[in-house]
């Protein structure tokens, strides 16, 4: 019996598209065609790989337009943000610019008798499990290095954004990478986890959540298939008391509200120096109150609906059972929260870690802030959570963020930013956050494999 994936749009509840799944044998036929390609993929010059996925880049960029309001109808995102080519872009072209020192032979030594040198060489067929909160750019931080490096790529998007897979799709395909060679498929979860499990995949990229994560890691149990995950988060501020307040405010806010708080390195909890903490609060609820809270398809439009009513359900649970627990909810309901997928962005203090709200992933509008007052205080609490993705540290001074930083169990640091990703930087986590490592010259080692050539030389 064929499973139909249905996106139900956030908006209304209306049907934004269907997709039928592919059947346990088309879908590890196309893993074979995948196969099939990988090796004259590979053979092509690296330069003419990093041509054709930069121009697939370039088609992506040339459907803006139709993608941002698509986007609003399957996720939530309001149109004013403009989408999320600019990070696209900048992630693929950082990855294209540093492919080939990233993707170089290390050279260990060469004389009249040895030739010894270490080349990275691609997987074969890499498998890109992406999430709908970012769909285009979570994707892209895979696709495009593990393209350049001589992968062939199956991306097996969310149901929720189930259109970005096709764009990518026939986007880079009209630039000329073949079809074989970047496929997107349309998997349940039965027939992903028994493909990794038959090895029809040399690498798997999952961004998702934990228990997306636990179950990749059981289906690929034996195989010694490549994982990276990145899963949960439940990223902290600190602020300290010589930070620069106004900044650090907005900054940590937009963290936690943008994208109706659903970002995978957004602010979840926030812990300030006494000194500060009277005033910050005072800020960051003029901000919140500040919000228009609607369709997200108007224009004026600060925050959209959350991408489902269950994720809802979760964030608005936390928060009342913090408040049951003595928590202060902040910011005034606002008239468009329906009690379904929109949800009036909230600000709870005497907040602590024996609540949910502190600890679970909320991945919502709602953000927690706790009074401090040292710099241990505030890395114990930071470190009493079972994620480690980032962590946002405010300061005047760079060697004490350096210092506390050190102690932090995280995957980034930030010192007076939050909520972005460097291309530069290697994007990774620890504990339940996941493993592995994404862009940067990491990414490409990540994508690729160790060969080791100890050539010895004829002499007479």
């Amino acid at each position: 019996m064929t499973t139909t994936l249905t996106c139900i749009s956030p908006i209304d509840g209306s049907v934004v598209a269907e997709r039928p799944a592919l059947s346990r044998d088309a879908a590890t036929q196309a893993a074979a065609r995948a196969r099939a390609a990988q090796a004259a993929w590979a053979a092509r010059p690296l330069q003419e790989r990093i041509d054709l996925v930069m121009a697939g880049v370039e088609a992506v960029g040339a459907m803006n337009n139709e993608i941002v309001p698509e986007l609003a109808r399957m996720m939530g995102r309001p149109v004013r943000y403009g989408g999320e080519f600019g990070g696209f872009h900048e992630r693929a072209s950082h990855m294209a610019q540093i492919a080939r020192e990233a993707l170089a032979d290390i050279v260990v030594g060469e004389d009249a008798t040895f030739k010894r040198y270490i080349r990275r060489v691609p997987h074969g067929v890499v498998l890109v499990v992406a999430p709908w909160n970012y769909p285009y750019m979570t994707a892209i931080n895979t696709v495009a290095p593990a393209l350049i490096a001589g992968n062939t790529v199956l991306l097996k998007h969310a149901t929720q954004t189930l259109l970005v897979g096709e764009r990518m799709a026939r986007a880079f395909h009209s630039a000329g990478v073949p079809q074989e060679v970047f496929q997107n498929v349309f998997l349940d979860h039965d027939t992903t986890s028994a493909l990794i499990s038959e090895r029809a995949f040399n690498f798997v990229n999952f961004t998702g959540s934990v228990g997306g994560g636990r179950a990749m890691e059981r289906a690929a149990a034996g195989t010694f298939t490549g994982i990276g995950l990145e899963l949960g988060g439940k990223d902290p501020g600190y602020v300290m008391e010589d930070a620069d307040l106004e900044a650090a405010v907005a900054t940590l806010i937009d963290g936690a509200m943008y994208n109706s708080g659903q970002c995978c390195c957004g602010i979840e909890r926030i812990y300030v120096h006494e000194r500060l903490y009277d005033a910050f609060v005072e800020q960051a609820v003029a901000i919140a109150e500040a919000y228009k809270l609607g369709n997200p398809l108007d224009a004026e439009t600060d925050i959209g609906p959350m991408a489902h009513v269950r994720f809802a359900q979760e964030v608005r649970a936390q928060i009342d059972e913090a408040v049951a627990a003595g928590a202060k909810a902040l910011v005034t309901k606002k008239p468009e929260d329906d009690g379904a997928a929109y949800v009036s962005p909230q600000i709870l203090t005497n907040v602590t870690h024996d609540m949910r709200v502190m600890r679970d992933e909320s991945f919502g509008p709602v953000v927690g802030i706790m009074k401090v007052s040292s710099d241990e205080e505030a890395i114990r609490l930071m470190n009493d959570s079972p994620f480690g993705l980032t962590a946002s540290l405010w300061t005047a001074d760079l060697e004490r963020a350096q210092r506390v930083g050190d102690q932090v169990e995280t995957g980034t640091i930030f010192m007076n930013r939050a909520d972005y990703l460097d291309p530069g930087l290697c994007w990774t986590g620890c504990k339940d956050t996941g493993r592995g490592g994404g862009l940067s010259v990491i990414g490409y080692h990540n994508l690729t494999r160790p060969k080791s050539y100890h050539l010895k030389k004829i002499t007479k």
